[in-house]
């Protein structure tokens, strides 16, 4: 698709759920790895509250990030269409239908994540398991899609399709199971929710944790973990995490709940357990989950020239509210690591593990 701008004719390639990353799609700066901007064709279904309404009112109610006369503008000149095709602004759509907003005058810029490789643990023919960095999402969600642990394994080492099989939250690090194929992917899930499948995470925590195991379940909720001391230096402690259930940030509020929250976990600290300030711990917070065997696989050479270039690594659109940044608008900066890291799962008959980080040696 082309349109004009200032004179010249642009060729401008549409980026759709089914394109694939590549590894051109990556820039690496400062420590990030970075998605080159790209347009993108954003696309909905009509909901049965939408139908009725004309396409124009639809995105006017639904989407109120636009003022209304651009989404006159925009169906006008086909930058939102119905099924493929150009509709007038009192086009009424119908249950179902599919609508394409092609945003020509703006690009989408991802969020950067830390400029490491995901490195291929094992790779058998129906299951892989990688070393996932924390920092990138395990799959396309929110702002992120290209920058996600399946899509760098599609782009750098040509793994699709993937399935994951369990989760592991941006920030966390650690071992992580994609089936190759949608039957292996199945198995496991059956597996884990017959609780047939045991996990292991290891943390690093506040305090001198007992020698004893804890068994927590927060209260009487549901979800239940224990806890092994693997060692301590009196400041801190390395804890091995046995979730028997699963709920969202489960290890990370049973920690809390006992004392000893994750040492890095900004979202469970609080001022009696920790004071960063006093306790000069800014090298450690910045300390990222960082195994010497689990490095970036990027080009280190790569990595510095870029550092030094300017933005001519990629087309500005100058109708485009965050270039000539490569981050998103209103992005403040790289959230660190949690140490916390998955190392371990095992069930019927199979065992995966994953290295052990290097916060995980105390001193």
């Amino acid at each position: 698709m082309k349109r004009k701008r200032a004179g010249e004719v642009m060729d401008l390639v549409w980026q759709t759920p089914a394109n694939p990353p590549e590894p051109r799609d990556y820039i690496f700066r400062n420590g990030r790895r970075h998605v080159r901007p790209y347009y993108f064709e954003f696309i909905a279904h009509v909901k049965n509250r939408w139908a009725g309404k004309t396409i124009v009112d639809l995105f006017a109610e639904e989407f109120k990030g636009r003022p209304y006369e651009y989404y006159v503008n925009a169906v006008g000149c086909g930058r939102i269409q119905v099924d493929g095709e150009m509709v007038p602004v009192s086009y009424i759509v119908k249950p179902s239908q599919k609508i394409s907003h092609f945003l020509h005058r703006g690009c989408r810029h991802e969020p950067p994540v830390m400029a490491w490789g995901v490195p291929v643990l094992q790779k058998e023919p129906d299951v892989v398991t990688v070393c996932k960095p924390a920092s990138i999402p395990v799959h396309p969600c929110g702002q992120y899609r290209k920058n996600t642990v399946v899509g760098i394994l599609q782009a750098e080492h040509g793994l699709a399709p993937l399935f994951p099989v369990h989760r592991l939250d941006r920030l966390v690090s650690g071992l992580l199971i994609l089936a190759r194929n949608a039957p292996k992917a199945d198995l496991f899930r059956q597996q884990i929710e017959a609780n047939l499948v045991q996990k292991q995470y290891i943390a690093k925590v506040v305090g001198e944790f007992p020698e004893d195991e804890v068994k927590d379940s927060a209260k009487g909720k549901t979800a239940c973990t224990k806890f092994t001391r693997i060692s301590s230096n009196g400041t801190y402690s390395i804890v091995l995490c046995k979730p028997i259930t699963g709920r969202t940030h489960q290890i990370r509020v049973h920690l809390q709940y006992l004392g000893h929250p994750i040492a890095n976990d900004v979202l469970y600290l609080s001022a009696e357990t920790v004071d960063w300030s006093s306790k000069g711990s800014s090298a450690d917070r910045s300390a990222l989950v960082s195994d010497a065997s689990l490095r970036p696989s990027f080009d280190e050479e790569v990595l510095h020239k870029s550092e030094g270039d300017s933005n001519d690594d990629f087309s500005i659109d100058p109708m485009c509210t965050n270039c000539p940044n490569l981050a998103p608008k209103g992005y403040d900066g790289l959230e660190e690591g949690l140490w916390l890291h998955c190392f371990r799962y095992a069930g019927p008959g199979w065992t995966y593990e994953c290295p052990y980080p290097d916060w995980a040696k105390l001193s």
